[in-house]
């Protein structure tokens, strides 16, 4: 059957969620995988420490190595979709996370951990752009916000699982096993990708923007580096040149993309005020959300003596609430868009983080693990419909370049939140510290400040949220048709 009559049965057909089961569980599997094992590894840094005999500053580049290889190739992702396949592509990512995932748990010494490491980030790096632009071109228009409400569940519960399964593992089990887990895990969503995953007719697309090839990794990979070194020192020589670097490779890198015909990431996409609106709020919810995940975490351990373990359970119900919130707000989308979604959802965490700045040493489990299941109700309603809108502000035939170009933004703004609120928290630290009865009470009061000024973050989110305008229909796309595919999927 050919691709133009495949997709023409397809749209007589009553469009159903369970239609796409297989291709929905092969890439929420994907995604869960990588951003998972982005926040488990966080918890076992202590254990590679004591495991290898090795430095802080030389292990913590387990983690560094991997933020920076995912930075680096997530500008890629659109035009390598466009050009072999996004089932391809993203089979492959998939495929190369997993044999890193491998590797890793046979590394015999840290600096071959931090080899495998990074070629575990150029695998997984990949996964989620691509994965978010298959979704939305299996949709039907009428239905994306539900499906991507779906797809976006791991993404918001991963992060928060990370540290419950990495600190069991790191105390009851081994370090290795946090990598081991993810050999069948990837195996089987390998074997369902190649059974169910439709093939996405390929794009005709100019040759590789190779200036920009080259300029897209040292710009996103540098700031990356430089930003989250800023977290121990804005004014250290690397932190400094990682930044410089980056910027300066980050503003040659657009003057090249907006003079190009065919640009590695469509750069053009900023002069939609409602797309740069969408943007600027998806990256205040990204600071909220990894803040959040930074600080608290920080503050349990030491200030209020928890391990790592108990930490992650009481981290939980942000994850839980997030993972029922998610689905509601992808189905609300395709109802009511994302104008009201995004203000609610801002809103839950402005109110959020306010309790939250109230936290003290003395506070009980209930008085951190309710604001925080607030927040994950927030950012579920909030985070997919706000992608989808996105998305939706672009031509369809770009929406993997406005994937790729918005999660490579995203990395720069994860590694900025930490370090920005670290630097914060450090100078908060210092200004108590003179004048506070304890150590204990100087943490309470910048913990609390620190997330005040979130608060105020979070409500200029709310109301660019209330600024947002639906997408307004794309010349020659009207009555939402949808991409060809070849529904065979051997």
């Amino acid at each position: 059957m050919s691709a133009q009559a495949t997709s023409a049965a397809r749209s007589e057909e009553p469009f159903s969620i369970r239609k796409i089961l297989g291709p929905l569980a092969a890439i929420i599997i994907g995604i869960f995988m990588v951003v998972l094992d982005g926040t488990a590894v966080n918890v076992a840094l202590p254990g590679l420490l004591q495991e290898f005999n090795t430095t802080y500053q030389v292990v913590s580049w387990t983690v560094t190595g991997y933020a920076l290889a995912q930075a680096a190739v997530i500008p890629l992702a659109g035009w390598l979709s466009d050009r072999f396949g996004a089932k391809q592509v993203f089979l492959v990512s998939v495929f190369l996370f997993t044999v890193g995932s491998l590797l890793c748990a046979l590394a015999t010494s840290v600096e071959t951990l931090i080899i495998f490491r990074i070629v575990q980030g150029v695998g997984g790096g990949m996964v989620l752009p691509v994965a978010m632009a298959f979704i939305y071109r299996l949709s039907p228009p009428e239905k994306v916000g539900a499906v991507m409400g779906m797809m976006g569940i791991p993404i918001l519960l991963a992060p928060a699982l990370g540290p419950v399964l990495a600190g069991y593992l790191v105390d009851y089990v081994s370090w290795k096993w946090l990598f081991l887990i993810n050999i069948p895990i990837g195996a089987f969503g390998v074997y369902l990708g190649i059974r169910s995953l439709p093939r996405i007719e390929r794009q005709a697309v100019a040759a590789l923007d190779k200036l920009g090839f080259l300029l897209a990794p040292i710009a996103f990979a540098g700031l990356s580096y430089g930003v989250s070194e800023g977290a121990t020192s804005w004014t250290a020589s690397k932190t400094i040149i990682g930044i410089v670097v980056g910027a300066v490779a980050l503003i040659l890198f657009v003057i090249v993309e907006l003079r190009r015909k065919d640009p590695l990431l469509e750069l053009r996409v900023f002069r939609s005020m409602d797309f740069t609106k969408g943007i600027v709020v998806q990256w205040i919810s990204q600071i909220a959300l990894f803040g959040t995940m930074f600080l608290v975490p920080l503050f349990l351990q030491q200030a209020q003596h928890y391990t790592a373990f108990d930490t992650g359970l009481i981290m939980l119900p942000q994850a839980i609430a997030a993972g029922l919130f998610m689905p509601i707000g992808g189905m609300l989308y395709d109802k009511i868009g994302a104008r009201p979604l995004v203000f609610v959802g801002m809103l839950i965490v402005t109110i959020a983080a306010y309790i939250l700045s109230h936290v003290d040493a003395s506070s009980g489990k209930m008085m951190i693990m309710g604001p925080l299941a607030l927040l994950g109700a927030g950012m579920g309603m909030s985070m997919m419909p706000l992608n989808t809108h996105l998305m939706q502000s672009a031509p369809r035939d770009l929406v993997s370049r406005v994937t790729s170009l918005t999660n490579a933004a995203q990395q720069v703004m994860t590694s900025f939140a930490v370090a920005g609120l670290a630097t914060i928290l450090a100078k908060r630290m210092v200004f108590y510290g003179p004048t506070a009865k304890s150590e204990l009470e100087a943490y309470s009061l910048s913990f609390g400040d620190t997330f005040l000024i979130l608060t105020f973050i979070a409500v200029f989110g709310a109301i660019l949220g209330l600024m947002l305008r639906k997408p307004a229909p794309i010349a020659g796309e009207e009555g939402g048709k949808q991409p060809e595919m070849m529904m065979h999927v051997g």
